[in-house]
C-alpha cells in the first residue's frame, strides 16, 4: 500500500477511521463500480488504490458515510466529513438527506455541565458577598437583591458578538440585545434578522440601541453566533430531541428557519392581542425569550446551512477531478480484468434491478 502521492510525491497523510485503508485524510469511493482514490490534499490529484485492498475499505467507508451527517450532495457527489477528521466523497446516486443529532447532543451536554459549573461557581460568589453584606450591617435581604442588581446590569452590559454592518462600520450586540432581535418573515416564503445593537466594539455601557435588518442567508453566520450565545447554557436531552424534531418536520434547516420566523411574529401578536404592558409584549418572539427547543433548533439550523454553504462549492471541484480520475481507473482496472467478467458482472446488475423492480 502507497503512502505518497504518484503524481508529486508528497505524503499521503493518514486516518484512524478506517482501519482498513488508513492512507489519507480525504477518500473517494464508488460503491457500485468498486473504486477507491486516495485524494492527494497537496496537488488535489486522485491516487488510484490496488485492487486488493479495495473492498473492505470501500465497505467502511460507505458505512461511516451512512452513520455521518450528509453536509452535501449532487447527482453523483456526495461530501461528509467525520468527527475524526477524514473527508469521504461518495461517487454514485445520493442518499436521502438526513439531519442527526448526535453531534448536537454532544455539544449542547457538555455546555449544560459546564453551565451547572458556572451557576456552582455564582452561587458561591454570591453567598460570599452577602455573607460580607451581613458583617457591614446590611440585610441578608438587601445584600441579595445587591448582589442581584450587579449581576443583572453585567450581564446586560457584556458584548456577545462584534460585527461589521453594512457599510462595514463596527457594532456589538449586548446581552440585552438578544431580548429585543428577533426573526421577521418577508414575503416570498423568505426572512429576515432585526439586529439590535449598538454603535462600536468597546465593552461599556452603552444607551443608544440602532437597529440592523440582514436578509435571508445573509443573516445565517449572525444567526448561529448569536444563538449559540443564547444557548450557552446547553440543553437537556428531551429538549435536543424536541428541537431535532422541530427540523425533521419542516424538512430542511433553511425551511425551519422561515417556520422559525412566523413563529417569532406568531408570538408577538398573540402577546400584543392578550393585552398587558405593550413594552414586554413587544420583546415576545425574540431570540432570547422563544421556547427552548425552539432556540436550540434555530442554532442548529443555521449552523447546518453555513456549512452547507461552506462545502457546496467544493462539490463542482471535485466532480470534474473524478470524472478525470474515473477515466484513468476504468482503463486501469479492465487491464486486470477479462472482459468474460466484466459481461457476466452486468448480467448479474440486469437481473438484480429486474428483481428489485
Amino acid at each position: 500500500m502507497y503512502s505518497t502521492c504518484l503524481f508529486c510525491h508528497r505524503s499521503l497523510g493518514s486516518n484512524e477511521a478506517v482501519e482498513q485503508f488508513p492512507v489519507g485524510r480525504r477518500l473517494a469511493f464508488d460503491p457500485a463500480k468498486g473504486r477507491l482514490w486516495v485524494v492527494c490534499r497537496r496537488c488535489e490529484r486522485w491516487n488510484l488504490s490496488p485492487l486488493d485492498t479495495r473492498w473492505e475499505a470501500i465497505e467502511e467507508c460507505e458505512r461511516r458515510f451512512r452513520d455521518t451527517r450528509l453536509r452535501a450532495s449532487s447527482d453523483n457527489i456526495g461530501l461528509a466529513r467525520l468527527h475524526e477528521g477524514l473527508e469521504l466523497v461518495r461517487i454514485g446516486e445520493p442518499l436521502r438527506p438526513e439531519f442527526a443529532a448526535w453531534r448536537w447532543g454532544d455539544q449542547f451536554g457538555r455546555r449544560r455541565r459546564r453551565a451547572a459549573a458556572y451557576t456552582v461557581a455564582g452561587v458561591t460568589a454570591g453567598g460570599l458577598i452577602v455573607v460580607g453584606g451581613v458583617a457591614a450591617g446590611i440585610s441578608i435581604g438587601g445584600s441579595w437583591w445587591w448582589f442581584g442588581h450587579l449581576f443583572q446590569r453585567w450581564r446586560d452590559e457584556r458584548v456577545v458578538a462584534r460585527l461589521h454592518d453594512h457599510e462595514d462600520r463596527q457594532i456589538k450586540v449586548q446581552f440585552k440585545h438578544l431580548s429585543t432581535s428577533r426573526l421577521l418573515a418577508t414575503p416570498g416564503e423568505g426572512w429576515a434578522l432585526e439586529l439590535h445593537h449598538a454603535d462600536g466594539w468597546a465593552s461599556g455601557r452603552s444607551r443608544d440601541t440602532q437597529v440592523l435588518r440582514m436578509e435571508g442567508e445573509e443573516s445565517l453566520p449572525v444567526v448561529g453566533k448569536l444563538m449559540a450565545r443564547v444557548n450557552r447554557a446547553g440543553g437537556r436531552r428531551d429538549t435536543i430531541q424536541a428541537a431535532v424534531e422541530r427540523i425533521d418536520e419542516a424538512g430542511h434547516p433553511a425551511e425551519y428557519m422561515r417556520l422559525a420566523a412566523r413563529e417569532a411574529e406568531r408570538l408577538r401578536r398573540e402577546k400584543l392581542e392578550a393585552g398587558g404592558r405593550r413594552r414586554k409584549a413587544e420583546k415576545a418572539g425574540a431570540l432570547r425569550l422563544l421556547p427552548p427547543d425552539a432556540r436550540l433548533a434555530l442554532e442548529m439550523a443555521a449552523q447546518e446551512e453555513v456549512e452547507h454553504e461552506a462545502m457546496v462549492g467544493e462539490l463542482a471541484i471535485l466532480e470534474a477531478a473524478w470524472r478525470e480520475a474515473e477515466e484513468v481507473a476504468e482503463i486501469a482496472d479492465n487491464l486486470l480484468i477479462p472482459r468474460s467478467v466484466e459481461e457476466f458482472i452486468r448480467r448479474e446488475r440486469r437481473q438484480l434491478r429486474g428483481t428489485e423492480e
